[in-house]
């Protein structure tokens, strides 16, 4: 079958100039010679408008020219469909393409979209919201709905956020629901990962893949700032041993662990976030993975 890609846009992500990747994005789609067009991102998130011209006009491919946030509703609203997705990463962080082995720069991410090698990826679900690559709850989540009200995008406002809200940031309370194991803890943050990708190419579940089955759960429990910041090194540098979900120690500074579900009772309303966006919270979250949803263009040979 012979490819049609839909490019879509989010003219706010990241930094730099979107005309820019967008006349690369054109040139180099035109010398590959797959018929294309552009479209820009919605601020609903909801893409069900493509579906008629998807099959209509029979397109075999969409690419987020965007972050993580983006991607997560692009491909939640069209996962359905027989389509394979591509990213080209413009975001803050852009987890989920690191993760695949996807580059930053245009022209090499376009080449992994050109040589049309796909993967079957996981997903996850919270509540009734979709996510490609990671959730936070607390301390994390709080620099999220900061740097989305910032005049600027990018690394380096990202990273005074996390500086600003380190010295104020309190731990939460919440009760967590496995199969085989139900507990309390009070904790700065508690991360869901489909991918071993923090953002940036700051890792904070090592073990995290993107097609088995399982999401990684990262606890970072109540302990002094010292030990705080030391632990975490620890976990992103991956010294941190995973446990076994029906055997958790739930007394450790840093609780990692997977699971293909899990339930969190969230006492104190803590701030959360979905693949980097801002969220409103609620009281009661339920995760649960969506084995191979969607087909991604990739740079790995495996994930």
């Amino acid at each position: 079958m012979r490819r049609k890609i839909i490019y879509i846009v989010n003219p706010i992500s990241g930094r730099g100039s979107k005309n820019s990747v967008q006349n690369t994005i054109a040139a180099e789609t035109l010398k590959a010679g797959i018929p294309f067009q552009f479209f820009p991102s919605v601020a609903n998130g909801d893409y069900a408008f493509l579906r008629e011209s998807i099959l209509s006009e029979k397109i075999t491919d969409i690419v987020i020219v965007g972050g993580d946030g983006t991607v997560s509703q692009v491909v939640d609203s069209l996962k359905d469909m027989p389509l394979q997705f591509g990213v080209i990463p413009c975001g803050s962080g852009n987890g989920l393409a690191f993760g695949a082995g996807i580059p930053k720069t245009p022209k090499k991410a376009l080449e992994i979209i050109f040589n049309n090698r796909t993967h079957l990826v996981d997903g996850f679900r919270i509540n009734n919201r979709f996510a490609c690559m990671l959730c936070g709850i607390g301390f994390d989540a709080q620099v999220a709905h900061d740097f989305a009200k910032a005049n600027q995008r990018g690394l380096a406002t990202y990273v005074k956020k996390v500086f600003s809200n380190f010295f104020s940031a309190k731990p939460y309370s919440f009760k967590i629901t496995l199969n085989h194991k139900v507990f309390k803890t009070d904790a700065y943050f508690i991360s869901i990962a489909n991918s071993n990708q923090f953002g940036n190419h700051f890792t904070i579940a090592p073990r995290a893949s993107l097609n088995d089955g399982m999401i990684d759960v990262v606890i970072v429990t109540d302990q002094s700032r010292l030990t705080l910041l030391y632990n975490t090194m620890m976990q992103v540098g991956g010294l941190n041993g995973l446990q076994k979900s029906e055997n958790i120690n739930e007394n450790k500074s840093i609780i990692y662990f997977q699971t293909n579900e899990i339930r969190i009772s969230n006492y104190k309303e803590a701030p959360l976030h979905i693949d980097g966006e801002p969220v409103e919270t609620e009281k009661k979250l339920h995760f649960v993975t969506e084995p191979s949803c969607f087909k991604l263009l990739t740079g790995k040979k495996s994930l």
